[in-house]
């Protein structure tokens, strides 16, 4: 049963002062965002540059992944012991700072540690723009401030990588970060000048819960390097694997426990007693699992599978932005007029067509049949992102709004992580038992074996014929064709698995609350 409080919304902020707050929060949030992908692309120009080997260069992303993921749950707990205003200022300048030290890393340790900073920095500015924005507008308006702040925050990832190589391509991979500087030097600007802090957020500290500290350190480091090394070490037939998940199950299972029983918990579980509350945080771990994965998948069907360039693939994926950015605006709306569960089914819905859609993919599919389901997507997360966040984080007090928005962006990244490295996982293992079965029907007595050996043999493709090596330039076409095919067939089955789960989760929604008024909401009834 959730609890009842009856706490009345917060007053709204001056109309002009309400938009510049948006746009303060809103510069240091989508930087913070595209950092977390913008530097893939140029993995390989900064191994290149800073004489590192392949495994070594991957924790550029891995080091930032950490710290995001360690901070986000503790970002409630540090509003209310600095102050919001103080703590984000603080980070933003620590993030600009690491930004400029990472632009300028002379080797690649250094460039590990300042991405560490700029994790531990830019990590908590999700969480805390979320809830100031939530707080800053009257309840009535929530829905378009959520909007505002998820478009944000779905544009990132996608945009992250074609601007990356773009910058990486035409100047550096310096300036990657460098960009970073001006964009928060202005966000500290504006927050200095008008955000004011809430009477309630800043409360005295008794005691620290070390403990409790210490096992979420343990427990999300050690899962985050788990889900970023897993593919790369053949998962749980390596012994660092093992290890981790062991540490990792430990830290959070002595976390949980912690939290659960200390009088001042770093993060505030008890929140999850709202029924509410909890269906929301449990649901968007399994959006993230499937809406994540197509950001990471669909790049790379587009480019190991059609030959498109990163570029090619970018335009691909700005049609779904197009989808994304069109159900925002709409959503922002809509959601006090129609039930919020019933746009988060559609959306749910729509997601599951456009995922559906391109279980159908074939190597001979041109741009649009690729990039038009796309659309569907970009509709479906705009539907669910905006009701589901602004549910969830609207059915609690406005006291436990920093440490709510905390632990349910700790659950979308957690969530978001494990998608994509399970999605690579089977996508992975499903090449290799597809190829298995495809070479089953590569032998003697298979007719379109031998007309394709006729083409190569005729020297009806080019380059192959009449060079003296028509059998092993055969066999090599012919590996090169299975080893596609299996791929694709692998796609297909992560694109099948993500439009089961969007489908799945259409009518769990209905687990949540509906909100009876525009007050309700606010109050948390």
């Amino acid at each position: 049963m959730e609890p009842a409080h009856a706490s009345a919304s917060p007053p709204p902020a001056p109309a002009a002062n309400k938009w510049l707050v948006v746009l303060a929060v809103m510069m240091a949030t989508i930087v913070e965002v595209l950092d977390m992908t913008i530097a893939n692309v140029a993995l390989d120009h900064i191994r290149g540059s800073l004489s590192a080997g392949v495994d070594e260069a991957a924790w550029v992303m891995t080091s930032f992944i950490v710290g995001t993921a360690i901070v986000i749950p503790l970002t409630g707990w540090l509003s209310s012991v600095f102050g919001r205003k103080r703590f984000f200022l603080f980070c933003i300048a620590l993030f600009t700072t690491s930004s400029l030290l990472c632009g300028s890393a002379p080797n690649l340790q250094t460039l590990v540690l300042c991405r560490i900073l700029q994790g531990l920095s830019g990590g908590a500015m999700m969480p805390l723009s979320q809830a100031i924005l939530m707080e800053t507008f009257p309840a009535k308006e929530q829905g378009m401030a959520m909007a505002v702040w998820g478009l944000g925050m779905m544009l990132g990832p996608i945009l992250g990588p074609i601007l990356g190589g773009w910058i990486t391509d035409n100047y550096s991979w310096r300036w990657i970060f460098y960009l970073n500087v001006p964009v928060g030097s202005i966000a500290f600007l504006l927050i200095t000048l008008i955000l004011v802090d809430p009477p309630y957020i800043k409360r005295a500290l008794t005691r620290i819960d070390w403990p409790g500290l210490s096992f979420l350190v343990l427990g999300i480091g050690c899962l985050q390097i788990l889900l970023d090394k897993g593919e790369r070490e053949d998962w749980f037939n390596s012994a660092l694997i093992l290890t981790l998940a062991f540490l990792s199950a430990i830290g959070l299972l002595l976390f949980v426990w912690q939290e659960w029983r200390t009088k001042e918990p770093v993060v505030n579980l008890r929140i999850l007693q709202n029924r509410t509350f909890a269906v929301g945080t449990v649901f968007t771990t399994l959006v993230m699992f499937g809406l994540y994965g197509t950001f990471v998948l669909i790049p790379l069907y587009c480019q190991l599978v059609a030959g498109y360039t990163p570029l090619l693939a970018g335009k691909v994926m700005s049609i779904q932005v197009l989808g994304t950015f069109l159900a925002t605006l709409l959503t922002g709306r809509l959601f006090h007029r129609i039930d919020p569960r019933v746009l988060v089914a559609l959306g749910c819905l729509a997601a599951s067509y456009g995922t559906w859609d391109m279980t159908h993919f074939n190597p001979q599919v041109g741009f649009w049949e690729i990039a038009g389901p796309g659309f569907f997507r970009g509709i479906g997360s705009g539907l669910i992102f905006v009701p589901l966040t602004t549910l969830s984080l609207a059915a609690v007090p406005k006291e436990q709004m920093g440490n709510a928005s905390a632990l349910f962006n700790m659950v979308r990244t957690v969530g978001g992580s494990i998608g994509i490295a399970l999605l690579i996982a089977f996508l992975s293992r499903g090449a290799q038992v597809h190829q298995h079965y495809l070479t089953a029907h590569i032998h003697p007595y298979n007719p379109a074996v031998w007309q394709r050996f006729a083409l190569v043999d005729s020297g009806a493709l080019p380059g192959l014929a009449g060079s003296g090596a028509q059998g092993e330039a055969f066999l090599a076409l012919v590996y090169g064709e299975v080893q596609r095919q299996a791929l694709l067939m692998s796609f297909v089955d992560d694109f099948r698995l993500i439009a089961y789960i969007f489908f799945i989760l259409s009518p769990v929604v209905f687990l949540m609350r509906r909100p009876r008024t525009v007050d309700s909401i606010s109050a948390g009834h």
